[in-house]
């Protein structure tokens, strides 16, 4: 890698709601990266934050956080976010070490797996969000330079427009083995469009195939309003996720996808840092409680 992205890239759209979001998960994975227990290596995630003008100033290193990992947002909320890194890194590589090389990631943000990751060389990489993003996204890594390690194909759509033609239309096959991963999307996106978007992944997989998503069992998100993370984050950086958080009733997607013939396992994020002796464990009023992570895979029927 060299050079260095400019000071000042910013795209409409990245800077404001979800995109945001995007922008603090990569601040943490670049303190993840910096950290001497590193559980995930993103050289790239700092230049995000550099080249967007609304989180300029925030840290990339847990040594630029005054009060380190006992501050909730950078210490605790950002291990969290390398924690989830990690367990999805491993996911990911695990499911195309057999027959699939076809990775959807959905709502990829600044995911930057094609570039940090070993793909197998015949590996093809669809990374699915929205064109300010992308955009953004591009415009970064392009002045870096960096170079994707397999095919990286960006497919600008929002998940709630026909993105499934959208896909296909790139290039993904349908009747060959994918890896699918939704990281830190579906508690966005109303009900029915979760539903709809587990639907979709099971109507265009094959057997062989596998998908990993985050989910939050919260009834009451509220009730975590006071929670650590979350008034750090609102207060620090002036993210409120429980606003941006869809308010509806969230379907069962691990059900259903049972119920569809699909094996699941469900995890909590203590469960990782049990296994991985690093990240979060429970807190009273922990924002983090009801947060499982979820593993399926298609079978041969």
């Amino acid at each position: 890698m060299t050079g260095t992205a400019p000071q000042h890239t910013d795209v409409e759209g990245v800077n404001a709601g979800v995109g945001l979001t995007a922008l603090l998960v990569a601040a943490a994975r670049a303190i993840e990266t910096h950290r001497h227990d590193s559980l995930a290596q993103d050289i790239y995630a700092e230049h995000f934050v550099r080249a967007a003008p609304a989180c300029a100033n925030w840290p990339v290193r847990i040594e630029q956080v005054p009060d380190g990992d006992g501050n909730p947002l950078w210490g605790r909320f950002a291990r969290y976010f390398g924690l989830r890194t990690r367990v999805l890194d491993d996911f990911l590589l695990r499911s195309v070490r057999t027959s699939a090389r076809q990775v959807v990631l959905l709502g990829a943000g600044l995911d930057t797996r094609a570039f940090r990751l070993d793909w197998p060389s015949d590996c093809v990489i669809f990374e699915i969000d929205r064109a300010a993003v992308l955009t953004f996204k591009h415009q970064v890594l392009t002045d870096l330079p960096a170079t994707p390690k397999a095919t990286r194909v960006p497919v600008t759509v929002d998940l709630r427009a026909d993105w499934a033609t959208a896909l296909t239309t790139a290039g993904f096959d349908p009747a060959a083995p994918s890896v699918w991963l939704a990281e830190g999307l579906l508690f966005y996106l109303p009900g029915p469009a979760e539903t709809y978007l587990i639907d979709t992944v099971d109507s265009l997989t094959t057997e062989g195939s596998t998908l990993a998503f985050e989910a939050k069992l919260e009834k009451d998100l509220q009730a975590y309003r006071d929670s650590p993370i979350y008034t750090a984050t609102r207060e620090q950086i002036g993210i409120d996720l429980l606003h941006l958080f869809d308010k509806g009733p969230r379907p069962d997607s691990a059900g259903d996808l049972t119920a569809k013939g699909w094996s699941t396992s469900m995890y909590t994020p203590f469960d990782f840092t049990r296994r991985h002796r690093r990240g979060p464990l429970p807190e009273l009023n922990d924002a983090l409680e009801g947060n499982r992570w979820v593993f399926a895979h298609k079978p041969s029927p």
